[in-house]
């Protein structure tokens, strides 16, 4: 099944066009990370899909259902509603954690949906410890952001997302605040989720992440997809110059 269709989008900031006439889609269980140069457009997709910023231009549904579509070359959104309906069906980790300060991680996980997605309280606490158990910090459920380290409160804003019980992840970034010990924590934690078929997109610049966790690889330059592909195709074989030359680079 296909979780995520987005066809033909267009984004423009002033007079800078950063989104050139996109397509993917995400099948479920499907892990694809978005590679490519800063500048590249990775992150303002990713924005467009989770519908923090609107598409000028193409088409985009979850599940089969429509959020906007092309009318005369411009993208037209359904109404409210429906896209706060649409919203619940996925969830976003954002590279700085964004977690409330003056919540503790019980309360950073338990709040969206409780007060949100009005689920019965009870429900949600009775969640609440497994997905803290999953992401290894069980033990500070009471703790405030400020207590923890960074690769932990990535954590708490996974379980955060995952308490919403989405169809899919999308992560933008997650470890580009950590330092590399915290890193592998995280990727860990990613790699874990990946195993109990999770449906991710995870924008990274990880590129032994990327080989080893994705079931497709997306490279974008200048707001195109350059290419896409199986990770051994795109990371140990790229055929575009663009992409040899960027992973060249890395070695």
């Amino acid at each position: 099944m296909k979780l995520l269709e987005i066809n033909n989008i267009k984004k423009t900031f002033d007079d800078l066009e950063v989104l050139k006439d996109i397509s993917i889609s995400v099948d479920e269980g499907e892990v694809v990370s978005i590679l490519g140069p800063s500048g590249s457009g990775k992150s303002t997709l990713l924005r467009c899909a989770t519908l923090l910023e609107n598409m000028d231009g193409g088409t985009l549904k979850y599940c089969g259902e429509t959020v906007c579509e092309d009318v005369d070359g411009k993208s037209v959104y359904v109404s409210k509603s429906e896209i706060k309906k649409i919203k619940s069906y996925f969830g976003l980790v954002f590279q700085n954690f964004n977690l409330f300060p003056h919540y503790t991680v019980y309360k950073n996980v338990t709040d969206a949906p409780i007060h949100i997605q009005k689920k019965d309280k009870k429900e949600v606490e009775k969640g609440v410890l497994p997905l803290l158990e999953m992401m290894g910090i069980a033990d500070k459920a009471d703790y405030y952001p400020c207590m923890l380290s960074g690769g932990q409160q990535q954590r708490v804003a996974i379980a955060r997302a995952l308490a919403m019980n989405p169809k899919m992840l999308f992560f933008d970034e997650p470890t580009s605040a950590l330092d590399p010990e915290l890193t592998s924590e995280i990727l860990k934690v990613l790699r874990s989720l990946a195993e109990i078929k999770v449906t991710m997109v995870i924008v990274t610049h990880e590129i032994e992440f990327a080989r080893n966790v994705s079931d497709r690889v997306i490279f974008m330059d200048e707001g195109y997809i350059v290419e896409q592909g199986k990770p051994e195709d795109v990371i140990d074989n790229p055929k575009n110059d663009r992409v040899k030359a960027f992973l060249n680079k890395l070695k």
